[in-house]
């Protein structure tokens, strides 16, 4: 089973003086991972580590670290909690003593996987994209049922006869949205796939 965050979380810890803050978020594209990072990165920390699972696309910096010892560990947690449309941010502030390779992939990836597991998280449903079209009628009675079948509105067009809706959905519930749909608006509404 997949999850993704709820929201933003954050994890601290001081491991042999050296201070350690993981930032995790939830991304849905590479772009906005990245602007995570470039954002919430802190230009007087030693080093600003991190990854991304966006679906199939991931990512890892050691930002200086020795190489394998930040990044890679960073996205092992993300994988190891399960977690898909995730950003994880290790910042570090050196406090002088050297951890060695080991010492450094046990931080990076305990700070990481403590900071995602401690995430308020909900499983990941994949969703399609669909057209909607509702007439004025029936629009509010529509709408209330849109929780049922975890629907997301990305955008409404109202038209001389109804509203169009550019919709997410489960792919699963597909089918029973259009059946239900075509009981409330007798037939008059429709809904289809995008390609």
């Amino acid at each position: 089973m997949t999850y993704v965050l709820v929201g933003e979380n954050t994890h601290e810890e001081e491991i042999k003086k050296s201070r350690f803050i993981a930032i995790a978020a939830p991304v849905f594209s590479v772009e906005q991972a990245l602007a995570f990072f470039k954002e919430r990165s802190d230009g007087n920390a030693r080093h600003n580590c991190w990854a991304y699972k966006v679906g199939d696309d991931y990512r890892f910096s050691d930002d200086g670290e020795p190489g394998g010892t930040a990044g890679s560990p960073i996205l092992q947690a993300i994988e190891g909690q399960n977690c898909d449309f995730t950003a994880v941010l290790v910042i570090r502030w050196f406090g002088g003593i050297k951890l060695g390779t080991g010492g450094l992939v046990r931080a990076y990836g305990g700070v990481a996987a403590e900071c995602l597991r401690q995430a308020k998280k909900r499983k990941y449903v994949p969703t399609i994209p669909v057209l909607c079209f509702c007439p004025y009628a029936e629009i509010e009675r529509i709408k209330s049922r849109f929780n049922d079948y975890q629907i997301s509105i990305k955008n409404e067009d109202f038209g001389a006869k109804g509203v169009q809706w550019q919709l997410q959905l489960p792919e699963g519930q597909l089918q029973l949205f259009n059946d239900t749909l075509q009981n409330m608006t007798s037939g008059q509404g429709w809904v289809k796939k995008v390609v």
